[in-house]
């Protein structure tokens, strides 16, 4: 037990978790009992398996690879892919309340399932022929194997289409050459999903495997943010790449950025998580912190950083809920996406400076989460699509002009 030395301390446990969910509109009364289901079940495991370790590993800059295991027994990778493949079989919903409940936790264990998930496993399922579905989804939904996916490249981020990573036809294989940057899971992944061009400048996806000659992931050290995500490169010299590994059913940029909006939807109400994990933890500590012999909470300026919070929590809620009911119907387009993705991980990262200044100087400390949601979002707003990218996305699509040429 930490105690803090302020004066009037505010005892609790470092690895205590005594967070609850916060519903201001009854938004619950809008999921189905599976998607209940599959939040609390999440939420519990975060709190058995993630809130007792997660300081520890982002104060040591670690990733608790141990929880891939966990992560795909709770159902956490392609939990709205077919069930034939050992996957969840759920909705978008259910989906979204899953990287809800995992971010709340950490965002970086939800980039670990949410890359798994959204960029190697769907990618898999979508454009990969029916002898890769059945080799890799199994494996990749229980956890046994573990996916990344390269696109972004070291001079190529908010600009993938103009990738220099290539390949070239030698007989039987494709010959890859190229490097990618800031590659969620690469240094532990058993496969990469990547993104090259052809030798007509095309745009192909193909499957690579740990091991294969050429073909290293080294890690990338330093980061301030998702420390307990391990972050890597791919680098490919003359990596021989079996033609049977390219994904069939998709050529150019719509095979990647299709993954993307899978990923950015999850991401959308992952951000909520965070949120709701920083306000909850400030409208406790302002309960239970006494200054000029009151709860701080009784104060008006208190008071209003705490009603700001809810406000914008239970927008982003209905956002995304609603964007939700729209993918579940195939209707969610990928600047409605852009939108809820912008909006939730701003809304996010706000709460989150907000609640570090109701925790006083104790906002800044291990024994509460914070500091570390606020480290992560100011990664998670950047990436899959920067927020200035996801505001020009909304642009171009409401005046029709596109500001990116």
């Amino acid at each position: 037990m930490l105690e803090n030395t302020q004066t009037n301390p505010v005892k609790k446990s470092v690895r205590e978790d005594r967070f609850h969910g916060h519903d201001y509109y009854q938004v619950d009364e809008l999921l189905s009992p599976e998607h209940l289901m599959a939040r609390d079940a999440v939420r519990d495991w975060v709190k058995q398996e993630v809130s007792p370790i997660i300081e520890d590993y982002a104060n040591r800059h670690a990733c608790p690879t141990h929880l891939f295991k966990g992560l795909g027994d709770i159902g956490a990778f392609g939990p709205s892919l077919p069930a034939e493949y050992g996957c969840g079989g759920m909705d978008e919903i259910a989906y979204g309340v899953i990287m809800q409940e995992l971010e709340r936790g950490d965002s970086g264990i939800r980039s670990m399932a949410s890359v798994q998930g959204s960029l190697v496993m769907y990618p898999i399922y979508k454009f990969g022929s029916e002898a890769q579905r059945r080799q890799y989804l199994p494996k990749l939904a229980s956890g046994e194997m573990i996916g990344c996916f390269g696109l972004t490249e070291p001079d190529y981020g908010s600009n993938p289409a103009g990738m220099v990573s290539n390949i070239r036809e030698d007989g039987d294989a494709y010959i890859l050459n190229g490097a990618k940057m800031w590659i969620t899971n690469s240094p532990v992944a058993d496969i990469a999903v990547v993104w090259a061009k052809d030798e007509a400048g095309i745009i192909r996806g193909m499957i690579l495997e740990k091991g294969m000659k050429g073909f290293t992931a080294p890690e990338i050290h330093g980061k301030w943010s998702l420390r307990a995500s391990v972050t890597g490169e791919l680098v490919f010299e003359d990596v021989r790449v079996p033609k049977e590994n390219l994904l069939p059913n998709v050529k150019g940029m719509k095979g990647p950025l299709s993954c993307l909006n899978k990923a950015r939807y999850g991401i959308a109400w992952g951000a909520i998580g965070a949120a709701m994990d920083c306000y909850d933890s400030a409208l406790r500590y302002s309960q239970e912190r006494i200054q000029f012999d009151k709860p701080i909470g009784q104060f008006q300026l208190t008071q209003k950083k705490l009603a700001e919070m809810i406000t914008e929590i239970t927008k982003a809620q209905l956002l995304a809920w609603r964007l939700g009911t729209l993918a579940n119907a195939e209707k969610a387009t990928p600047a409605q996406i852009s939108m809820a993705k912008r909006n939730n991980v701003n809304m996010a990262l706000e709460i989150a400076r907000e609640a570090r200044q109701i925790h006083g100087g104790m906002g800044i400390t291990g024994e509460y989460p914070i500091m570390r949601h606020m480290m992560n979002l100011e990664s998670v707003i950047t990436y899959e699509g920067t927020h200035d990218i996801h505001l020009l996305i909304t642009g171009m699509d409401i005046t029709g002009f596109n500001a990116f040429q």
